[in-house]
């Protein structure tokens, strides 16, 4: 049975900073692409970042670079997502998911997943 579990998300002032982890669990972790979106309220869900098998590519949505990073442990099946400076227009449901796709310009594209975790809350106040 597939589980991506995310934690990690909070409560934290503007200018702070999270680290969201996502630990996999039933999926051979090195075969896949990982990817981390966001939902807010009333909005389509959104990428955020998402990293290669081996790390060697790393692609971001312009509204976070600079501030976020995205990482993985294969060893410990988990990727993860650390976020500075954060600003209330962070704030969502943050979700992993992993692509067994090859790595591709369309890794932004929630269809390139196939499998996605329940989500994790972070808020961001003012």
């Amino acid at each position: 049975q597939v589980q991506l579990v995310e934690s990690g998300g909070g409560l934290v002032q503007a200018g702070g900073s999270l680290r969201l982890s996502c630990a996999a669990s039933g999926i051979s972790f090195i075969n896949y692409n990982m990817g981390w979106f966001r939902q807010a309220p009333g909005k389509d869900r959104e990428f955020v970042a998402a990293i290669s098998r081996n790390s060697a590519y790393k692609t971001y949505v312009d509204s976070v670079k600079g501030r976020f990073t995205i990482s993985r442990d294969n060893a410990k099946n988990t990727v993860y997502l650390e976020m500075n400076s954060l600003r209330p227009d962070d704030t969502g449901v943050y979700f992993c998911a992993a692509s067994g796709n090859m790595w591709s310009p369309n890794m932004w594209s929630p269809r390139e997943y196939g499998k996605w975790g329940q989500g994790t809350q972070v808020t961001v106040s003012s």
